[in-house]
C-alpha cells in the first residue's frame, strides 16, 4: 500500500515496511522510502520484531561507523547492550531512549547480554536516524541514555503520550536534539482522539499495534500514515492502540549510503575510505573508528556504490 487510492486529502502518503536482514535478525525498514526519503530529519525508520528469540539465540549487530546522524532507540520488549568507541556501556529496556549523535564519526554495536540469550527473549522496538543540520555533521560525537522515568508523559482523552524527543504537548523531552523535532510514543484506549501535533511542519503517525482512523479511513497497524502540510485530520484509535508519532521542520535534502548520511557526497567517500583504513590497520589507527573497547570484530565495508 505506497499511493493515494481511497485516502483522506489530509494523508499525503502510506507506507508499509520492507523486510531488511541486519545479519541475525529481521527489521521492517519504513524509512528512506523511494517516495519520500525523509519526514522532518527522521531518515531512517526501522520496526524491530516482534521477534521471539530462542535460548542461546539473541542480536549480534557487530561494530560499525556512523557520520552526520543520530541513533535513537525505544523498544517496547527485550534488552539490547550498547557499545561505542567513546567507551559507553549501556543495556536499554523498554521505556528507556538510547540518543547517539555520530557527528563526525563513532563506532557501535548492540548485543543481546548473556543472561537474556540464555533465557531467549521477545525483542520488540523501533530504531530510527535523525540526520544532523549541516551546521552539526561534523559535532563531536556523544551519548546519552534517558530511562523512562525521565521523560515526560502527558495523559489526554484517554491516551498517554510519551515525548520520546524533542517538544509537543507543551513539554519538551531532556533529550537533546540538534533540530526542530518530536517523537513520542502512544498509547490509545479504543476510540481516543490523537493529538496531530499541528505544530510542526513535517509530521507522520506509524501505527504499530491497533488500527486508527484518519479523517473517517482506516490505517492498519505497520502503516506508516505521512500527514500534508498543513493539514488538520481528526484521528481516533478505533481499538486500543500503540502508535509512534514523528516529524519536525524540514532539513533539507541527504546523501545516504550504508550507515553514512552527508549533505555531501564527499563526505561519505572520505569516511567509507577511513573505515576500509581502519580495518586495513588491525583499527591500530583508527581515530574516531576505534572499535568499542572490549570488541574485537567489524562490519566490513559493503561492495558496491
Amino acid at each position: 500500500m505506497n499511493d493515494r487510492t481511497g485516502l483522506p486529502d489530509s494523508v499525503d502518503l502510506l507506507i508499509e515496511p520492507r523486510s531488511r536482514d541486519l545479519g541475525g535478525f529481521t527489521v521492517g525498514r519504513v524509512l528512506p522510502y523511494a517516495k519520500r526519503r525523509l519526514v522532518g530529519p527522521f531518515i531512517f525508520f526501522d520496526v524491530m520484531g516482534p521477534s521471539r528469540f530462542a535460548p542461546g539465540e539473541g542480536v549480534d549487530v557487530r561494530p560499525h561507523p556512523h557520520i552526520g546522524l543520530a541513533t535513537v532507540t525505544y523498544l517496547f520488549e527485550g534488552e539490547l547492550r550498547h557499545r561505542d568507541n567513546l567507551g559507553c556501556d549501556q543495556v536499554i529496556r523498554p521505556g528507556d531512549v538510547n540518543w547517539m549523535t555520530a557527528g563526525r564519526g563513532i563506532v557501535h554495536s548492540e548485543r543481546t547480554d548473556d543472561a537474556p540469550r540464555a533465557a531467549g527473549q521477545r525483542l520488540y522496538g523501533i530504531q530510527t536516524w535523525v540526520a544532523l543540520p549541516a551546521s552539526d555533521e561534523e559535532t563531536a560525537p556523544s551519548f546519552h541514555h534517558h530511562p523512562a522515568a525521565d521523560l515526560p508523559t502527558i495523559e489526554r482523552d484517554g491516551a498517554t503520550y510519551t515525548l520520546i524527543a524533542g517538544a509537543a504537548f507543551g513539554a519538551v523531552s531532556p533529550v537533546r536534539t540538534f533540530s526542530p523535532i518530536y517523537y513520542a510514543a502512544v498509547d490509545a484506549d479504543a476510540g481516543a482522539p490523537i493529538d496531530p501535533v499541528a505544530e510542526h511542519v513535517e509530521r507522520a503517525i506509524y501505527v504499530v499495534d491497533g488500527p486508527v482512523e484518519i479523517d473517517g479511513t482506516r490505517i492498519p497497524e505497520n502503516t506508516m500514515a505521512v500527514l500534508k502540510s498543513g493539514a488538520s485530520p481528526k484521528i481516533r484509535a478505533t481499538e486500543m492502540s500503540r502508535l509512534m508519532l514523528l516529524g519536525g521542520a524540514n532539513i533539507g535534502e541527504r546523501k545516504i549510503w550504508w550507515n553514512l548520511v552527508a549533505t555531501d557526497e564527499a563526505k561519505i567517500n572520505a569516511a567509507r575510505k577511513r573505515w576500509a583504513d581502519a580495518a586495513a590497520s588491525g583499527f591500530e589507527e583508527a581515530g574516531d573508528f576505534a572499535l568499542p573497547p572490549g570488541e574485537t570484530e567489524h562490519i566490513p565495508l559493503p561492495d558496491g556504490p
